[in-house]
């Protein structure tokens, strides 16, 4: 489903790419982990088309992000935010259904609403949620309604940035079970960004760990306790002494 090969990007002088090769099968659920700064969230945008990158190529389904048709291009993903970036104004029924209630084969109000309860509960929310508004919502709440969001119109493929962000580690777990059950039951190609390690162990069928700007190891969830790959047996420890120097 994407298929990444010798990638490299570059802010100036600051090269935050530098050859990065991986590929996600359909239908599977890639978590990414590594230090803060190594690239993972320029990845993210490369693969979205929001980053151009300056060598290496990017495949999505079989198209490149940086030819053809931008909406149709984006239409086959959901994405659940860091901060849930939910739109303060609307409520939460809105936020959910926002993509389909723009353009030309936007739902009705009424359609759009009703998709939103049925969304809000699978992610265990009632439906009298749907009319209130982001401020009105816990931390956990706004998660889940940003994971109601993400997989709204049904995508191919789905982005979970910091998913459990913030979250006491009850509700950690809640979000990432959800997030493994609805990756199954849609059969989404996913795609996780995260420093938590319970989140990889929940989420993940396979792990890549990027280290200066490169895929320093990759392999199947249940490989990375006996890896032997040094930096990834420090990360995954949460070793201050190892190959990885702590930025002072």
């Amino acid at each position: 489903m994407i298929k990444i090969k010798n990638l490299h990007k570059a802010f100036g002088a600051n090269k935050v790419l530098t050859g990065i090769n991986m590929h996600i099968e359909k239908g599977r659920s890639m978590v990414i982990i590594g230090g803060s700064g190594t690239g993972k969230s320029v990845l993210l945008k490369c693969i979205l088309g929001l980053i151009t990158p300056d060598s290496g190529t990017i495949s999505v389904n079989g198209v490149d992000p940086n030819t053809g048709d931008r909406k149709v291009f984006l239409d086959q993903f959901g994405m659940l935010f860091q901060g849930g970036a939910l739109f303060d104004s609307l409520p939460v029924w809105q936020n959910i259904s926002f993509r389909l209630l723009q353009g030309k084969r936007r739902l009705s109000n009424t359609d759009a609403h009703a998709l939103a309860v049925e969304k809000l509960r699978r992610v265990g929310l009632k439906a009298e949620v749907a009319d209130l508004f982001p401020a009105e919502l816990s931390g956990g709440m706004q998660k889940r309604v940003g994971l109601a969001r993400a997989i709204a119109a049904d995508p191919q493929i789905i982005f979970f940035d910091e998913p459990t962000a913030g979250l006491d580690p009850i509700m950690a777990g809640v979000i990432n079970k959800l997030i493994r059950e609805i990756v199954v039951e849609m059969g989404a190609t996913a795609m996780t960004i995260t420093h938590d390690m319970s989140t990889v162990r929940e989420v993940a069928d396979e792990v890549a760990m990027i280290h200066e700007g490169l895929v320093q190891w990759s392999g199947p969830v249940g490989d990375i306790d006996d890896s032997g790959d040094p930096y990834l047996d420090q990360f995954i420890n949460a070793r201050a002494e190892g190959p990885i120097e702590a930025v002072r």
